[in-house]
């Protein structure tokens, strides 16, 4: 643990693509870096990671492995754990505490720690999670064209996602589930575009030699299909940032809640001065390389705030001199004047 106990210009807390993607060019800018990463990636279910340019389809540990390396060969050092606090110190900078005890100490902390997909309590749901059991059609889409596809009703999204879904395949049902049923208007979109709705509860997948094959209803008929779409709630993973006063917000798609994020500017920087955000902790909706480009710009930002810094102490530390022989001339006239008076009175 050579890095407890030190003093970084910036802690990167989150090693994803929004971490790394920052901390690469952070230290490519010569600023001492660590990263601090808890090794959970959003994304680590999945086989393989779409929409980069260059890097179609690689895996997404892989990736993440790549970039580790560049990162570290620029001079950024990486440490695996996760950190539960955060504060402010007196002098601007911050205090950063991981739970293996570890301390160290940054004057500014960039934030990618992205969020958490909570899928609803359908049996098999989770188990089949980036495998089958898909939420982004831009991710995803492409790998299950012209198969049967099932979209899981879980908010008034629900016939939105299933018109999108039958770009990529002409069979779709979509599964009203518990969602409230649709209007007039909807089920005529739905019937225009060929897309079925089946009635009743969805209690579960069925997999056959480790594929999934259909959904189980509640009154036990089996609907065959090869992937099924839900809508998880994305929940930003935000301790560390409400340890430092952030609040998170909800996201609203109408009135219905799909998640929370924390709020910030377009460069990332937030409400506390010092921290900035990149990644899905700030977008739900960022794809894998708008992370890594989200983290570059927070990176750049954080290096503009940190020069501004370093050229206001580099001005007060060349002023010193003048200004403490200033102060020394004015004493000696000063004293000069007192004791000329006390000579007059005599």
């Amino acid at each position: 643990m050579s890095e407890m106990n030190q003093r970084y210009d910036v802690v990167v807390i989150g090693g994803g693509a929004a971490g790394l993607s920052g901390a690469l060019a952070l230290a490519r800018a010569l600023r001492t870096v660590l990263v601090v990463d808890a090794g959970s990636p959003r994304n680590a279910p999945a086989s393989h990671a779409h929409n980069y340019l260059g890097r179609e389809g690689i895996p997404p540990l892989e990736l993440l492995a790549i970039g580790r390396a560049e990162a570290a060969d620029h001079g950024a050092e990486i440490v695996r754990g996760e950190v539960v606090s955060a504060a402010r110190l007196l002098d601007g900078g911050f205090r950063v505490v991981r739970a293996d005890g570890g301390v160290v100490e940054a004057r500014r902390l960039l934030v990618t720690t992205g969020i958490v997909d909570e899928l609803p309590p359908v049996d098999g749901l989770t188990e089949r999670w980036g495998k089958e059991v898909l939420h982004c059609p831009y991710c995803h889409g492409y790998e299950v064209r012209d198969r049967p596809v099932g979209i899981l009703a879980r908010s008034p999204m629900a016939v939105h996602q299933a018109l999108l879904w039958r770009q990529w395949t002409d069979d779709v049902v979509l599964f009203r589930h518990e969602q409230a049923d649709f209007g007039d208007e909807e089920y005529e979109q739905l019937a225009a575009r060929g897309i079925s709705v089946a009635e009743g509860t969805v209690t579960g997948l069925e997999v056959t030699d480790d594929r999934l094959t259909g959904v189980r209803l509640a009154g036990g008929t089996v609907i065959p299909r090869e992937a099924v779409v839900v809508q998880p709630r994305f929940t930003a993973r935000s301790a560390v940032l409400e340890s430092l006063g952030l609040v998170p917000t909800e996201m609203l798609i109408g009135d219905h809640a799909v998640g929370s994020y924390i709020a910030a500017d377009p460069s990332g920087a937030t409400d506390v001065p010092g921290v900035w955000v990149a990644g899905n902790v700030a977008n739900l909706m960022e794809q894998v390389v708008g992370a890594a480009a989200a983290g570059l710009k927070a990176a750049s930002m954080i290096n503009m705030d940190l020069v501004t810094e370093d050229t206001r102490r580099a001005v007060d530390a060349r002023r010193a001199p003048f200004s403490a022989e200033a102060e020394r001339l004015v004493t000696e006239r000063v004293l000069g004047d007192r004791r000329h008076g006390l000579q007059e009175i005599r």
